[in-house]
């Protein structure tokens, strides 16, 4: 039985969260409850089904808009719905960016995909009032050598920050292993776009950076905090621009980006994580 078998197929009703997790006012890194851990887990699973349908249904020819209405569609189906439709007024259930494309790209009904395409599709699930969110990239049919080593050292970079996640450990730590990781393989990381924290709101704090720097304090990790990590790998300049539609990002070479993202729970141990795909 996957994740979400055993989180809808009729479970206990999920505890509701405390008075205190419900104000809407709270402010800094909040460590989530065990109540609003377990609907974070649902809402992270829900998030992970969505991209792993994605992933396996995408094919040449179809839009980005085929795959936000696939994704809009199965996000209320499943309970919950779109966290990224209407926030700040962002018109689309999943941010679809192809290629050169970096992040925050609208989905549209003329972009079509085509084969040899690195498909980047971040998307969120709000759920009983907390939410999950997590990337993938996809090679669409085959992709060139270039294309799959960009996409491996991205997935690779994300899962070295989060090795890091244990308590005791820092910020830093994660973004020193990113940092790390990326750099002898001559790519470069994204620097104006980082990770955050996640629950009642999209994005919390703290900022979760994917290079070391000393712009943001150096928070000490806990268990019960919820970070969403998600390094952004450029095959060429680290640098970026914005489109005409005030979303869409871009690289300024044209180069190739590649993205992943997790939600992962801070344990007592180590990390867990909660968009993760393997189990739904």
């Amino acid at each position: 039985m996957n994740l979400l078998s055993q989180l809808f197929a009729p479970p206990s009703p999920v505890p509701s969260p405390t008075p205190k997790a419900k104000k809407t006012s709270r402010r800094g890194v909040q460590i989530k409850t065990p109540a609003e851990i377990a609907i974070m887990r649902q809402a992270g699973a829900i998030a992970a089904q969505v991209l792993k349908e994605i992933a396996t249904t995408v094919q040449p020819g179809m839009t980005t808009a085929d795959l936000d209405q696939l994704a809009e569609e199965r996000i209320r189906s499943l309970g919950a719905t779109p966290s990224f439709k209407g926030y700040h007024g962002f018109p689309a259930s999943i941010c679809a960016c192809v290629n050169n494309e970096v992040v925050h790209g609208i989905p549209r009904r003329r972009k079509k995909i085509r084969a040899g395409d690195l498909l980047k599709v971040d998307t969120g699930a709000y759920f009983q009032g907390y939410h999950g969110d997590s990337c993938i990239t996809i090679a669409v049919g085959k992709v060139s050598p270039q294309a799959q080593r960009l996409m491996e050292v991205a997935e690779g970079a994300l899962y070295a920050g989060i090795e890091q996640v244990k308590p005791g450990n820092y910020l830093m730590d994660i973004a020193g292993a990113i940092e790390d990781y990326v750099k002898p393989t001559g790519y470069s990381i994204v620097e104006e776009f980082t990770g955050h924290g996640v629950g009642q709101a999209l994005h919390e704090d703290p900022h979760v950076f994917n290079v070391r720097c000393r712009d943001l304090p150096n928070v000490k990790l806990k268990p019960g905090m919820t970070l969403a990590i998600e390094p952004i790998i450029n095959a060429g300049s680290r640098f970026t621009r914005t489109l005409g539609d005030r979303w869409t990002v871009v690289t300024v070479d044209n180069g190739l980006s590649a993205q992943f993202e997790h939600t992962v729970l801070v344990t007592a141990t180590g990390y867990e994580l909660l968009t993760d795909r393997r189990l739904v």
